[in-house]
């Protein structure tokens, strides 16, 4: 049976001053179409985070919709989506016993009946051919009860201890350990923070400061793969083949322009896993960093090209320059307003006062005033650290763990 697994879509996604990113998700979705039939993928799972928002705008929607509708020309029987931290349990199940009649099966939360994260999908011959564990991102009142007086660290210990039981209790589920000795190959799905694993800045931290982390250990051995999400950069968990997350399938920030961007294949033989291929996803659009001196950037700028890519290019520009703002900002406007036909826009600029060198005793009052950044250059955690800085040592590291739960809840 060949699968294949994808994560953390983030469709309607408003990138930097609002711009939205559904062409590029269209292009991808329609070469996720193409690649599906040209692989003979027979099952699609998808590990979380499909929509960017609890309440995805009507473009979104009408991309999952009319995506899932032309599944039904490939020769992909069944499809598998569960919930991540981004999305609304509530819009994921909304449509989910509709979209059964369309294999479609969907888990936004973890269900009042546990068994029913147990899915056993036919294979071509109409005979049991894979079990798939489909969980959810699990959140807090899934994997623990709040205990009164307890410390951080003790709260930590049970996030950790509440995933782990989560995934033992799924491979003693009768119909996963009985199915899987009658050689049934299992798989499970999970949307979460794996210790050691490499986030980017665009991942919102989930389980109280990316605590809670299940190392390889934590799954187990009953399952002969985990398709995880959550985070956007491809890797192994602990160095198992086995564990994997897919990553997001475009840049989601341009701390990621650097990430390859994949969906893998696996293909299950005799009850094992027998391949694994990762496939390289085509990009649509290009985002592209030009920092350095003003002659530096204005020249990267000119002479940009953006063959290849059917968007036009998205940039993120800072300047270093002695120059004050103003005088920065008169030039490049000069420059951007002739990017156009280079098939390029530039979305955030940041500029970067070099301090002159003086000699000794003397005094500007302007040069010596302190760097700044914009409160756009920083994130709500970032923002947050700064604040604390103001408040006793001892109780920061505390404080920093309920805000990253707020924003959890947020």
């Amino acid at each position: 049976m060949r699968i294949l697994h994808t994560a953390d879509w983030h469709l309607g996604q408003r990138f930097i001053s609002g711009h939205e990113r559904t062409e590029e998700h269209r292009h991808f979705l329609e070469w996720l179409v193409a690649t599906i039939n040209e692989q003979r993928v027979e099952v699609l799972v998808v590990a979380g985070d499909v929509f960017d928002t609890g309440s995805p705008s009507n473009q979104a929607l009408e991309l999952y919709y009319s995506f899932l509708l032309n599944m039904r020309h490939t020769g992909c029987r069944d499809i598998v989506v569960v919930g991540g931290n981004h999305d609304s349990p509530a819009t994921l199940n909304a449509p989910a016993r509709l979209l059964r009649h369309l294999r479609v099966h969907v888990v936004g939360c973890v269900p009042d009946c546990f068994e029913e994260q147990v899915l056993v999908l036919d294979d071509a011959q109409g005979k049991p051919g894979l079990v798939v564990c489909a969980v959810p991102f699990l959140r807090d009142r899934d994997v623990r009860l709040s205990v009164p007086g307890e410390t951080a660290e003790e709260r930590e210990a049970r996030i950790k201890q509440g995933i782990a039981d989560h995934y033992a209790r799924l491979a003693e589920v009768e119909t996963v350990w009985q199915l899987k000795d009658l050689g049934l190959p299992v798989l499970a799905t999970g949307h979460l923070y794996a210790a050691g694993a490499a986030p980017s800045e665009s991942e919102r931290t989930i389980h109280v400061g990316n605590l809670g982390q299940v190392t390889a250990d934590h799954f187990p051995g009953v399952f002969d793969y985990v398709a995880l999400g959550h985070l956007h950069r491809p890797q192994r968990v602990g160095g198992r083949e086995h564990i994997r997350y897919s990553g997001s399938p475009i840049p989601l920030s341009f701390s990621e322009i650097d990430h390859p961007k994949e969906v893998l294949v696996l293909e299950f033989q005799g009850g094992r896993l027998h391949t694994l291929e990762s496939l390289p996803v085509p990009s649509a659009r290009r985002l592209v960093r030009f920092h350095g001196t003003l002659d530096e950037v204005t020249q990267a700028l000119t002479s940009y090209d953006n063959t290849g890519y059917a968007l036009p290019a998205w940039a993120d520009v800072q300047v270093h320059s002695e120059l004050t703002s103003l005088e920065v900002a008169e030039i490049l406007v000069r420059v951007i307003e002739g990017l156009k036909r280079q098939h390029l826009e530039v979305l955030n600029k940041r500029h970067f006062r070099l301090v002159k060198l003086r000699a000794l005793g003397s005094f500007d009052e302007e040069a010596d005033a302190p760097l700044t950044r914009s409160l756009h250059d920083f994130t709500e955690r970032e923002v947050f650290e700064q604040r604390l800085e103001g408040e006793p040592e001892e109780s920061r590291a505390e404080l920093l763990r309920t805000f990253d739960e707020l924003l959890e809840r947020m």
